[in-house]
């Protein structure tokens, strides 16, 4: 289970984005976040994936207290969570090929021997044609580029899966086939996921729960 309880967070304690916010996922649960642009939804959804602390509040994930975040947090938790951003040119380091990219997290956990096999199994079950693999992100697409980000987020098979407006700055084909993968990679594992964002139609239709942010914040 994912557990955020009382969580405060922010990027400055003196007017923090979120504040006294309560989450519950269960494995296996898809649960859709729905917010407007600026609420906090983003920040919450970091500390969700374990990439940012927060001020109050404690994070509860497979069992286990969360005490460190971003490199601090242990590596069995740490690599349980996969996320997508919702800009993959903020996400992606635009000095590599869309090949490195994707292997990312094997090559930074030891795992190269995998790399190759396991980007050319990522690249053809996100719709990544191998012509696009040797290219940049400046040489892509934004959808194509986020197909990267999303094969990405899966190269360590994660248990959880952490969505933060994946879709919003792709077009209607794009998202149907994104949405599609990850369906596909939960129905096959059982993973959770949460999915952050504004539309309510698209969190409704991908989601088995949704709820929206003013249902788990205290103010």
């Amino acid at each position: 289970m994912l557990e955020l309880k009382d969580i405060t967070a922010g990027y400055d304690r003196r007017a923090p984005a979120v504040r006294g916010a309560h989450l519950t996922l269960h494995p296996g649960e898809s649960l859709g976040l729905l917010g407007p642009s600026g609420c906090g939804k983003s920040t919450l959804a970091r500390v969700a994936a374990l990439l940012h602390r927060p001020d109050r509040g404690t994070v509860t994930l497979d069992g286990h207290a969360v005490t460190g975040f971003s490199h601090r947090a242990p590596r069995s938790l740490r690599t349980s969570v996969g996320v997508v951003f919702q800009q993959p040119r903020l996400a992606a380091d635009p000095r590599l090929r869309l090949r490195d990219l994707v292997a990312e997290p094997l090559r930074a956990t030891g795992r190269r021997t995998e790399a190759a096999a396991r980007v050319t199994e990522l690249a053809e079950r996100v719709g990544l044609g191998a012509d696009l693999l040797s290219r940049r992100p400046h040489e892509v697409s934004d959808g194509q580029l986020q197909r990267a980000c999303l094969a990405r987020a899966l190269a360590l098979r994660p248990r959880w899966l952490v969505c933060d407006e994946m879709t919003a700055m792709l077009d209607a084909s794009t998202t149907a086939g994104l949405v599609a993968v990850v369906e596909d990679y939960r129905a096959e594992t059982g993973a959770g996921l949460l999915a952050v964002g504004h539309d309510p139609v698209l969190l409704g239709r991908w989601c088995g729960r949704t709820t929206h942010w003013d249902e788990i914040v205290k103010d």
